[in-house]
């Protein structure tokens, strides 16, 4: 198929109903009716020879062939924006919605200071923020439907380029007045307790050492090290596993009616045992350490506006 047979402006459609994966939300945002989407599409199919959407229950489901064009359709898109674009991004003056994937403890710890400072200094931007919990979020990445994705992570691919964003430290954690608050902390002690664990995307058995792989990107779905390094010689010394959650703010809530233990990010321990929710007890091991990253797809390194978002970001965090 020559290219010269090919309408651009079908290309457009394309990518739009990728992003939606719907017709009515596509015509809305093109501007045009359903019905000359609906016709732009078919063009487009009989020009590549493939259904490229099909009728699913949640919209129109891309086919394989859609998933392998799409990529390929969105860098030519967004590098003939970009050389007919003569205008540089202004924050003051843009209204532009960025698209954010993040955990409960990512956007108190990290999107909250970055919300104050687009107040101030890029007032008509909007934050959409979007669970991080589901395993799609690295589909909506490669789709366009995710600007950033903000979590842990360890191995990436090549299409996916990354910034560390801060480092946190895990706290284990109980209810005042809990037994473990008096005396020493023994790994013995700690595991003769039912545990609370935060697993972000309910993958249970698929998580090796805390990772689950999210297509070719390993994301690390649950932080606690003492349960992560149980030897399996060791079972009749391993954690009980009581409650798993998706998030973490339910955490003190369920602590403060149990005996119960339960690891959280620092940064949330220390704001909760602040406010006398819990007590962050002293371990019988080094804490572990892991960085907090935002991710983003390497297209959005010719993206002027997504690249002073998360200048500002790690500004926030730095200035934190």
């Amino acid at each position: 198929m020559s290219l010269k047979r090919v309408d651009l402006n079908l290309f457009r459609v394309f990518e739009v109903v990728m992003q939606h994966r719907s017709v009515s939300a596509a015509s809305k945002e093109l501007g045009v009716t359903p019905s000359a989407i609906s016709h732009a599409l078919s063009r487009l199919r009989n020009a590549l020879g493939d259904e490229l959407f099909v009728y699913g229950d949640s919209g129109m489901e891309p086919t394989a062939r859609a998933f392998e064009l799409a990529p390929s359709i969105r860098d030519g898109l967004g590098r003939l924006d970009d050389a007919m674009s003569a205008t540089p991004f202004d924050p003051a003056e843009s209204t532009r919605s960025f698209r954010i994937a993040a955990t409960d403890f990512t956007t108190i710890s990290v999107l909250t200071g970055l919300v104050s400072r687009l107040v101030r200094i890029a007032p008509q931007v909007d934050l959409r923020i979007f669970p991080c919990n589901r395993m799609d979020v690295v589909r909506h990445l490669d789709d366009g439907r995710l600007d950033l994705v903000i979590s842990w992570f360890q191995d990436l691919p090549d299409r996916v380029n990354r910034a560390t964003i801060m480092t946190e430290k895990e706290a284990v954690v109980v209810r005042p007045g809990h037994p473990l608050t008096e005396g020493v902390v023994t790994k013995e002690r700690l595991f003769a307790f039912p545990y609370i664990v935060v697993e972000l995307t309910g993958s249970e058995d698929q998580a090796v050492d805390g990772f689950v792989d999210d297509r070719g990107i390993w994301r690390r779905v649950w932080v606690e090290r003492l349960l992560i390094e149980t030897d399996a010689e060791e079972e009749d010394a391993a954690a009980h596993v009581a409650v798993t959650l998706p998030h973490y703010a339910a955490i003190p809530h369920m602590l403060r009616a149990t005996d119960m233990v339960a690891t959280l990010p620092g940064r949330l321990a220390r704001d909760a045992a602040a406010q006398g929710a819990v007590v962050i007890l002293d371990l019988p091991y080094e804490p572990l350490c892991v960085p907090v990253e935002a991710i983003w797809h390497q297209r959005a390194d010719r993206d002027p506006g997504l690249q002073w978002l998360l200048g500002e970001l790690i500004d926030v965090m730095r200035d934190a």
